[in-house]
């Protein structure tokens, strides 16, 4: 089938991962790129050779050339320029968060359904080489029923600041920046189950610690230290209906000893350990038995799960495979983002249909 055209949404730092993967893959070829500061738009497009160069999005959405475009602005306008995309015939690949109240999702799931365009939610994990291999076992049974899952992405200095730090472009802090990735991960890995419940906390005590000396770490463009309306730290526990639990904590700062990465899933026969290495866990012969699957990616790649994830949309765009994210599980990541967020702020567990009431 011929190329799929892609025009590409906001020129800010995880763009590049996408325009990356876009540039080495065959089966697309790079239209244009957006981005409201003309010259960060001007050096994508030179560096990828992308002859369209607009500040409005709505002016590349007008383009009946274009096949599909990457979102990858703020959270806040995700909903605003999804919407957009798709009544304009074009394929969504809008990165996590969908956008930030469960409002604004159900709107973009009914643009997907009155539009018949593809939305695909950029939960890059779920397209890793270590969890294709894993879904494989999970899948066969080996690991039985999947009833527990706890997930861990610690930052002990790692406030992005800019954006990422202020909440009503973000939406929130590593709440709803990194733990969407694992609590999505998770629930994915366990069939997706309905949930009923959950109980959340989150922590605001140390900010951007821009006082820290001799420790690099990523900061956002526009990073400024004084501005900070994110939480540093946030824990939850899911209940779900079949009875199975999720536990998740993140931060962006805390007092660790160093930066961790841990996820892990239980079922009846067999458990894994995820991140940061795949090692899957089963009982044969009365014996428990450990298995590393010797991967030339045993934990999360990034640039590769990225290359992964485009090629998997660019099929998803030319009807040769179906959507792994869909737009229903970006709504429920939002249910359950939000519920958490409300559970900390009124100090009680939230129940899933009373947060829809």
């Amino acid at each position: 089938m011929e190329n799929v055209r892609i025009g590409l949404i906001g020129c800010g730092s995880i763009s590049d991962a996408h325009l990356q993967a876009y540039a080495a893959n065959p089966q697309v070829k790079l239209v244009a790129v957006c981005d409201l500061n003309v010259e960060r738009a001007r050096a994508a497009a030179t560096r990828y050779e992308i002859p369209g160069i607009y500040t409005d999005y709505k002016e590349l959405l007008a383009d009946p050339s274009i096949d599909a475009v990457s979102v990858c602005t703020w959270n806040n306008s995700h909903a605003e320029i999804s919407i957009a995309a798709l009544r304009a015939g074009k394929h969504v690949l809008c990165e996590k968060p969908l956008c930030k109240t469960v409002e604004e999702a159900l709107a973009i799931q009914q643009a997907v359904q009155e539009s018949g365009r593809i939305l695909q939610v950029g939960y890059v994990r779920r397209h890793a080489s270590n969890i294709d291999v894993l879904k494989r076992f999970i899948d066969a049974g080996d690991l039985g029923g999947l009833y527990y899952a706890k997930a861990s992405l610690i930052r002990r200095l790692g406030n992005p600041g800019g954006w990422f730090a202020d909440v009503e472009r973000s939406g929130g802090g590593p709440l709803i920046d990194i733990g969407v990735h694992v609590i999505d991960l998770c629930w994915y890995l366990m069939g997706k189950p309905k949930a009923v419940s959950v109980s959340g906390n989150t922590y605001r005590k140390l900010g951007n610690r821009s006082h820290i000396e001799n420790y690099a770490y990523y900061q956002a463009a526009d990073f400024d230290p004084s501005v900070n309306t994110v939480e540093d730290l946030a824990n939850a526990l899911i209940r779900f209906e079949n009875g199975a639990s999720l536990m998740v904590d993140v931060s962006f700062s805390l007092h660790a000893r160093k930066d961790s990465a841990q996820i892990s899933v239980f079922g009846e026969k067999g458990g894994a350990e995820i991140e940061p290495t795949l090692a899957i866990t089963a009982e044969r012969h009365n014996t428990i038995l450990n298995v590393d699957p010797q991967l030339t990616t045993p934990g999360f790649d990034f640039m590769d799960a990225f290359s992964r994830e485009i090629a998997h949309f660019a099929k998803v765009c030319q009807g040769e495979a179906e959507n792994l994210c869909p737009v229903e599980d970006g709504v429920e990541m939002i249910r359950l983002l939000n519920a958490i967020y409300r559970s900390a702020e009124e100090g009680r567990e939230i129940r899933l249909d009373e947060q829809e009431s």
